[in-house]
């Protein structure tokens, strides 16, 4: 008996599937024990997504808050990486099926794909609209911005004359908000020593929000101190007006009002990823599942959906917000679940512990709401540097940005506007000679590297 139990065949252990290394993905792979890990991933790196507008405006470049996701996971031998696209999951079978790769099997499965933006059923204004999820957008973005300065500046050189320079921000979220108070910031710190044929008055910062006030998911006061504060520093902020139209030359709001621009970013909302109606179960109007009470889809508890593509009601029956707390709340409640390998009935509903909400709108602006908690002004701003620096994975990224934007302070000097690889690049330049969209065959990095 002791003879044959010596040389029986190890019990194999446990497969367990991620789709997608954010915040969620990411956090459930470094929690699990004892189980083999698949994360699978479309790009090789994970992205600190609260600062991709500061890729995007040029104060930080792509590197500083990325990181690579096999160096990432090199000391967790159970975990390995693929680099792919996910096109179905067959739920029978327990199945990912890959673009590039054979498919893999699953004995437990986390969905966390993220999220992209949501133009309302209007697919076409992205042509004109580019949002902001991935670091290529974040790429794309600042070099629309460089170049519409470049743009410009040559037209003032050449002609002695130079049309407004206007930005049009969609969205009076967070994203929205801080992207609008850093595109003027960027604009009036460096138009004049880096561009002495523009006028700083030429430039033009308009936020527009469908909603009655800007960062809706804040305190009404902290929202009306983002709004004073936005206007201060000279953002136009036009509240109560959807966007009806998006064109090459601008957006129509409303029925009646036009704004003219060839720059135009959409921060106006989200909706999950399409990968997740080859689950067949109900989808929620921004495309997300609606899950149970253990994070699982209905009629299997080892699927897990976290992040932004789960409707997790909170206790007041309010979908929790697609921020990077929830998503890592979620990774950890559901890699507790698969080391303990909790049954259903085992398992005690997900709860998530507000753990408060930060927006910056500008140097020294920013709002802050933890609980009954409330602040405004430099205060919350130094606390949101503080936030975000202790989130960034490694101490050589936490090192970078905290010297970046103390040189940014300074010395009001981004450090991030290198146009590179423009031959490859194709820009379609308006007649004012601001900088138009970028192929998005470009902007795909699966897409190169294949």
């Amino acid at each position: 008996m002791e003879q044959s139990a010596r040389f029986s065949r190890p019990v194999p252990r446990k497969r367990v599937v991620i789709i997608g290394g954010g915040f969620g993905g990411m956090t459930t792979a470094c929690f699990l024990r004892d189980v083999d890990v698949i994360l699978i991933d479309r790009t090789n790196h994970h992205v600190f997504q609260p600062l991709l507008y500061q890729v995007a405006t040029a104060a930080l470049s792509p590197d500083d808050i990325a990181w690579p996701l096999r160096t990432l996971f090199r000391s967790q031998p159970n975990a390995r990486i693929v680099m792919d696209d996910v096109l179905s999951i067959d739920r029978i079978a327990h199945v990912v099926h890959l673009r590039h790769s054979a498919p893999i099997n699953f004995d437990a499965l986390i969905v966390a794909p993220g999220s992209r933006p949501d133009y309302f059923g209007h697919e076409e204004w992205e042509e004109n609209a580019p949002g902001l999820k991935t670091m290529a957008d974040a790429v794309h973005l600042r070099e629309r911005i460089l170049l519409a300065l470049e743009g410009a500046d040559r037209q003032r050189a050449e002609t002695g004359a130079q049309n407004r320079l206007n930005f049009v921000v969609v969205g009076g979220g967070p994203t929205g908000v801080e992207l609008a108070g850093a595109l003027l910031q960027i604009g009036r710190t460096t138009m004049g020593p880096d561009y002495p044929h523009l006028r700083v008055e030429d430039l033009s910062i308009t936020l527009v929000e469908a909603g009655s006030r800007i960062l809706p998911g804040f305190n009404p006061t902290l929202s009306a101190n983002a709004l004073t504060a936005l206007e201060q520093m000279g953002v136009t902020v036009k509240l109560n007006k959807p966007v009806t139209a998006v064109h090459a030359n601008g957006v129509r709001l409303g029925d009646d009002e036009w704004v003219a621009s060839t720059n135009v970013i959409w921060a106006a909302g989200i909706k999950a990823s399409p990968l997740l109606k080859t689950l067949g179960v109900d989808l929620d109007p921004c495309g997300r599942i609606n899950v149970q009470p253990d994070m699982t889809i209905p009629g299997d508890p080892w699927i897990f959906v976290i992040g932004d593509a789960a409707h997790c009601p909170d206790r007041e029956g309010i979908p929790l917000p697609a921020i990077a707390p929830v998503a890592m709340s979620e990774g950890r409640y559901v890699a507790e679940m698969i080391n303990q390998e909790l049954l259903p009935q085992q398992r005690v509903p997900f709860l998530y512990r507000d753990r408060g909400m930060l927006a910056t709108i500008g140097r020294g602006k920013a709002v802050a709401q933890f609980g009954p908690i409330r602040a405004s002004g430099f205060l919350a701003w130094a606390l949101w540097c503080i936030v975000h620096v202790f989130f960034l994975i490694g101490l050589r990224n936490r090192v970078r940005v905290m010297t970046e934007w103390t040189w940014y302070y300074l010395t009001f000097k981004p450090g991030a506007r290198l146009l590179c690889d423009q031959p490859t690049t194709q820009h379609k330049m308006s007649s004012n000679g601001q900088a138009g969209e970028t192929t998005k065959a470009n902007r795909n990095p699966l897409r190169r590297a294949a």
